[in-house]
């Protein structure tokens, strides 16, 4: 019998420079459809599945006065501690598209010795994503 209490995996929120730029750049790039984007451009969310990818801006006092601040990397040699992983049935395409339209190309897809085809780019705010094909 499943608990009442059992947590159901909501959101992962992305802390970024500029929410709306991110939420079109995401859109554009990855091929996500934009769940919502609020008035003050300070909350945003995409449709991916079960799971929402929500941003919302790296800058805030709601949060910074309760939790801390978040943590931007300095320089291309740290980034930051979120990796962003999506699946794809076509990843050549899919890091084509990436590339295109904004993202920065850090490793070309190739095939893994687990049997996962992967490669990796960083988003307009240098956080890393990482475009796979689904295990089997």
């Amino acid at each position: 019998m499943a608990s009442n209490l059992s947590p159901v995996y909501a959101y992962t929120v992305v802390y970024v420079k500029d929410v709306a730029k991110s939420v079109a750049f995401y859109a554009k790039a990855f091929g996500h459809q934009v769940r919502r984007l609020d008035d003050s451009r300070r909350w945003g969310e995409l449709e991916s599945g079960q799971t929402t990818i929500a941003f919302t801006p790296a800058r805030q006092h709601e949060t910074d006065d309760l939790t801390g601040e978040v943590q931007i990397p300095r320089s291309t040699h740290q980034r930051n501690p979120i990796e962003v992983c999506f699946d794809y049935s076509d990843v050549d395409a899919a890091y084509k598209r990436a590339v295109e339209n904004g993202a920065e190309a850090v490793s070309a897809p190739e095939e893994k010795e687990w049997g996962q085809k992967v490669g990796y780019v960083r988003d307009i705010d240098g956080i890393v994503v990482r475009m796979g094909s689904h295990v089997r």
